[in-house]
């Protein structure tokens, strides 16, 4: 599964010299997901939603890891950092829905009010 997941990064434009760090970001989050996963499901259970889920988390990691390409400005006087947004953010997001039939629980629940 690794290899597929690093496959489609490759596909989506992960620079092949950080071939390490890729190796290590693919398994970590492969782990992360498999973890996320309904209790009985497998990454095999969720088709091509899984290495394509993982890719996009994958690539959002490896972007953060990139350094400051997306500075526009730094003040060091009361220290401030401006940041233009990257082309790949709201990408966990979408890799997130992507598995949601498979994904155990979220962190969302409903309380009951008193009436």
């Amino acid at each position: 599964m690794t290899q597929r997941i690093i496959a489609l990064c490759r596909a989506m434009g992960a620079p092949e010299d950080r071939e390490e760090l890729l190796l290590l970001l693919a398994q970590a989050v492969e782990e992360q997901l498999a973890g996320r996963l309904k209790a009985g499901v497998t990454p095999e259970d969720c088709s091509a939603a899984f290495p394509l889920a993982a890719a996009m988390l994958v690539m959002d990691a490896l972007e953060e890891c990139g350094g400051n390409g997306d500075v526009t400005s730094f003040t060091a006087g009361e220290l401030t950092i401006h940041r233009e947004p990257k082309a790949g953010q709201g990408r966990s997001q979408q890799a997130l829905n992507l598995l949601s039939p498979w994904l155990g629980d979220t962190g969302f629940f409903f309380r009951g009010v008193r009436g």
